[in-house]
């Protein structure tokens, strides 16, 4: 199986569609606690309007986003706090859940995980795909 990430951090949102078509991303699998922005064009409702009028789908997997105290710690830089909390996380019985369906998504159609850090190395959905999808090949798409 083969998924994409893409974080939004310093991406327009014609930009940030732009990379997922030339990528051949044909859903995003929003994994974020809270599906709002600042930026915009990236909270939830106008993202999946927008990713549907260029044929892209939006399904979002809230229970595999970072807790308050996770992403407090990926604000700090304290990687080592937020590997911890956000395995506790992936413990919880909806996590789990919601990550066996990440990865059938994923394997129906080319995926690609969003949340807002541009660097995949200092975000969870990295984290996310070590523990519950090891044997993935991964891309990071960079916007």
């Amino acid at each position: 199986m083969k998924i994409f990430t893409i974080g939004y951090e310093k991406a327009t949102q014609a930009e940030f569609i732009a990379r997922l078509e030339a990528a051949g991303v044909k859903r995003v699998i929003d994994v974020r606690a809270v599906p709002l922005s600042r930026r915009p064009g990236f909270s939830k409702n106008i993202l999946a309007n927008s990713l549907a009028e260029h044929g892209i789908d939006y399904v979002l997997l809230k229970a595999l986003g970072t807790p308050p105290e996770g992403r407090e710690a990926a604000r700090k830089g304290k990687h080592d706090v937020l590997e911890r909390v956000y395995a506790g996380q992936l413990e919880l019985p909806e996590a789990m859940m919601q990550a066996a369906q990440m990865i059938d998504l994923a394997k129906e159609k080319p995926s690609a995980l969003l949340c807002f850090e541009r660097d995949p190395a200092g975000c969870h959905r990295t984290l996310l795909l070590k523990s519950v999808a090891p044997d993935a090949t991964v891309e990071d798409l960079y916007v």
